[in-house]
């Protein structure tokens, strides 16, 4: 790995560590209208794509801001303003979603389980069954709240038979976590440039059928998340409407040319899911207990249930931690008091040992025994 001597590693959903040649990729400064500029967005825009097999269906589009900027983009420029969305929640990403909503306007329902529970499938299908109102379902593939990957060919194929259109989330899965849209049948999907592909933050893109972007002029309440409109003047003259974020998308390109020279999304997906057994196996020596069984569990981020020994305290051991040069995540789940480390970015096996190795040292500094649980009553 080639790290920067001094700089902490991010333990986190994102941003992310990120690798020296992709940050060293912004060391220069470009003109948004300057034709190496404009051809450097072209080659991430149709990496993006093929990176979902998508190309022949879907067009890119990518927006400044976070990752939330262009999920808002995207279901305002997708649901029309008399359309009615159904989304399934189970964190705080997709309860996000329906914040947009709120502010949108749109019509929507909510279909909800446990953060520890993915979405009910038959469930889904049943209640589309029901209601021909609903346009769109949303939903979170790998929803960061608690780590859980939800079944996204299932619930694709479900809203697919019910003739609706389905918009993925997949910020903290995407490059990673496999999304053929051969396979999985969306028409929208929206990540960012400092999750799985390991850029750094600035700037979020969605995937969009273009059969369906085609037909959403006039749809967006906003002017700069106008996605139909950014899509179009792209198009026409390969520019931004507004400043881009010039040296992002550089450093971007160089992660993604890193990406495919290590094996693309199944080695990203190697890498990661090795990051992820270590951790857990040996936060499993220290008494930790992991709140989803394996077979819920991305290889993106693990949340851990709070030790119950009186010892321990998450903001003492959280500095003591980072002092060490690893900085780790605080928990959002409802049902559990947790925390939460990641298994991404430009990390491997030797720096994942290096943390647990700290995380040990902590604990037993603090007087911690053990970093069980409250057991269950």
């Amino acid at each position: 790995m080639t790290l920067t001597p001094g700089d902490p590693l991010l333990l986190t959903p994102g941003p992310l560590t990120t690798a020296a040649e992709t940050r060293e990729a912004m060391l220069h400064d470009w003109g948004s209208r300057d034709q190496a500029f404009m051809d450097a967005n072209a080659a991430v825009r149709a990496k993006l794509l093929e990176i979902a097999n998508a190309a022949d269906t879907h067009v890119c589009v990518p927006l400044q801001g976070s990752g939330t900027f262009v999920v808002e983009a995207a279901l305002c420029t997708l649901i029309a303003r008399d359309g009615k969305a159904l989304i399934l929640v189970n964190g705080a990403y997709g309860k996000r979603m329906a914040r947009i909503l709120d502010y949108a306007g749109r019509a929507y329902e909510v279909s909800e389980t446990a953060e520890d529970t993915p979405p009910d499938v038959p469930a889904l299908a049943a209640k589309l069954a029901a209601d021909a109102a609903i346009t769109h379902v949303l939903v979170v593939h790998c929803e960061t709240t608690s780590g859980i990957l939800n079944p996204i060919s299932d619930i694709a194929h479900a809203v697919k038979d019910a003739g609706r259109s389905l918009i993925i989330d997949a910020m903290s899965a995407f490059g990673a976590i496999e999304l053929d849209a051969a396979k999985v049948p969306f028409d929208a999907v929206m990540a960012s440039s400092n999750k799985c592909l390991e850029g750094v933050p600035g700037m979020g893109f969605a995937l969009i059928r273009k059969s369906v972007l085609e037909g959403c002029e006039g749809n967006a309440h906003s002017l700069s998340l106008d996605l139909f409109d950014q899509w179009r003047a792209m198009e026409a003259n390969g520019q931004w409407r507004f400043t881009p974020p010039t040296h992002v998308i550089f450093a971007f390109a160089k992660a993604i040319e890193q990406f495919e020279a290590k094996g693309g999304q199944p080695g990203r997906f190697k890498r990661y899911s090795e990051n992820c057994r270590i951790l857990i196996d040996g936060m499993a020596e220290l008494g930790f207990q992991p709140l989803l069984p394996q077979g819920l569990q991305a290889p993106i981020i693990v949340t851990f249930r709070m030790p119950s020994d009186p010892a321990f305290d998450f903001q003492v051991f959280y500095d003591k931690v980072k002092d060490r040069g690893f900085v780790l995540y605080p928990g959002k789940l409802t049902v559990a008091p947790s925390f939460r480390v990641g298994c991404i970015g430009h990390l491997g096996a030797d720096e994942m040992k290096a943390a647990l190795k700290a995380m040990a040292e902590v604990l037993a500094e603090m007087g911690v025994k053990t970093g069980a649980p409250q057991a269950a009553e």
